[in-house]
């Protein structure tokens, strides 16, 4: 269908091509970013005035739920609108020397369908389902343009030796060093000097959106998905010095010296303020240049996060002092509230009412048929996704419920949850090999949003029901094997081998 809009845009105007279009998708997704980290979630420390702004023009979707509770697999999920239980990648898998576990050659991901309805597609920041060239790579799934990182390990350095450029590794001005090391003994951790170490010429968030920013104007006149998944508030605590100035001095700080992994910080407080302001600048620059060329009521701008914050003082952090979470329990890895409930601003001036809230329950999943009825692609939905569209909530009208909402997380002790109406199930230690050191509990989550009364005691029917969904929604997988669930599932193993790249 190129040829179709190629047609379209020599043949009218550039006002008229965008009116007569499916619409643009601009889709931004953090990086380990808390649901309280924002101030429109309720953050109080942190400045984060565009995406604060973005909120009033268009709806906060409160109950909306990361794909999984780490990196790779949360990914997988928005991109498939295939829950956990039946995913290709259910947990972050390393390959050498560079890159994670591939999807499959044969997956369909929201690009390669907007990709094959005429829509232009491009990739910015960090990938983490397939090493370069594999069948996982950005450019065999439905992706016309990648820049950024592609293996998640090496996006743990703000200042990395390269980034890939489509398929080209491109060499960056930054020295070598590892971003996981201590602060030097017998060196004065108060002096700004000795931390320069950790730095370098070219921080790859912003090279990353200058090209976000130019696919853009690129491709003004036809419809694109712009997807950049930012790398930022993720560790280590990197920032350049003009964004740090803005909050130095603002909180009680002291040094991190890298006792507990990932790079040392003479003001960790302020940078990780910083790193969360600097991505609020990020996406106030997306949002103005939609202006500028005229598409912003013609663009879907969507932003969130693949996951919760991480836990206290890991590498730096200081969560408890910023209230990453919002008050939920659980972190990063976890299927507590706080380690999938991610903050969701979505806006379209004229289709989405302005300054609204949805409590309806959301997850990653939903995504891709939400995406493809908002552009009228209705009718390309696949048949096995698990993602309902909750395009009706979006333009402000009433929608059933959700059915159930499952997840499952192998890693982290091994956990199932499953929300469904007011309950949520979560279970763990599921990668025990004694079955008799498995924790159920149950939460009624309108009364108990902070899961702090487990009330399985006083509903084993509900329980009993809910753990029969958990064992049907679970599919084994030969590449992430779940032992106990596995021997439970009547279903047959998913072939999730890896297959020739198209």
């Amino acid at each position: 269908m190129r040829w179709f809009w190629l047609l379209l845009i020599l043949g009218s105007a550039p006002l008229a091509s965008a009116k007569s279009r499916p619409p643009n998708i601009l889709f931004i997704l953090a990086d380990d970013l808390g649901y309280g980290d924002l101030g429109t979630f309720g953050q109080r420390r942190i400045r984060t005035p565009n995406l604060d702004r973005l909120a009033n023009e268009g709806m906060r979707l409160t109950r909306h739920y990361s794909g999984n509770a780490v990196c790779a697999p949360s990914r997988c999920v928005l991109l498939t609108g295939r829950h956990p239980g039946h995913a290709w990648i259910r947990d972050n898998r390393e390959v050498q020397p560079e890159g994670q576990a591939p999807l499959p050659a044969d997956t369909i991901t929201v690009a390669r369908i907007l990709q094959e309805h005429g829509y232009a597609t491009g990739a910015f920041g960090k990938w983490g389902l397939g090493s370069p060239g594999s069948t996982g790579d950005p450019l065999n799934q439905g992706f016309d343009r990648f820049f950024g990182y592609n293996c998640q390990r090496v996006a743990h350095n703000y200042y990395p030796p390269h980034l890939w450029d489509n398929d080209r590794w491109l060499l960056l001005l930054n020295p070598i060093f590892s971003p996981h090391q201590r602060f030097p003994a017998g060196l004065d951790p108060n002096n700004p000097a000795h931390y320069a170490r950790y730095s370098g010429k070219e921080y790859a968030p912003d090279l990353i959106q200058e090209q976000a920013l130019q696919f853009i104007r690129d491709h003004r006149h036809q419809p694109f998905f712009c997807f950049v998944p930012s790398t930022i508030p993720h560790l280590a605590l990197q920032v350049p010095e003009d964004s740090l100035a803005e909050y130095e001095g603002q909180f009680p700080d002291f040094p991190y010296l890298g006792t507990a992994s990932y790079l040392p910080h003479r003001t960790p407080r302020a940078a990780y303020a910083a790193m969360v302001t600097r991505l609020d600048r990020d996406v106030g620059q997306l949002v103005t240049l939609l202006q500028d060329l005229g598409l912003r009521e013609h663009t879907l701008v969507v932003f969130t996060s693949d996951n919760g914050p991480l836990w206290d003082r890991f590498g730096g952090t200081d969560t408890e002092f910023f209230n990453s979470a919002g008050g939920l329990r659980g972190r990063k890895g976890s299927l507590y509230e706080g380690g999938v409930r991610v903050p969701c601003v979505v806006s379209w001036p004229g289709h989405i009412p302005a300054g609204t809230q949805s409590d309806r329950v959301t997850g990653f999943e939903d995504w891709l048929p939400t995406l493809l009825e908002l552009a009228g692609l209705k009718s390309a939905l696949p048949p096995d996704v698990d993602g309902r569209s909750f395009a009706p909530t979006l333009r402000g009208r009433s929608q059933r419920e959700r059915p159930f909402l499952y997840r499952e997380f192998p890693a982290y002790g091994g956990q199932q949850s499953v929300i469904s109406g007011r309950w949520k199930l979560i279970r763990q230690n599921l990668q025990r090999t004694n079955t008799s050191t498995i924790i159920n509990e149950l939460y009624d989550l309108p009364t108990d949003p902070t899961e702090s009364r487990n009330v399985a005691p006083k509903h084993p029917e509900v329980v009993t029901q809910l753990e029969a969904l958990l064992q049907r929604e679970h599919t084994p997988s030969r590449r992430f094997p779940f032992p106990i669930l596995d021997s439970r599932s009547a279903t047959s193993v998913r072939d999730d081998a890896e297959q020739p790249a198209r």
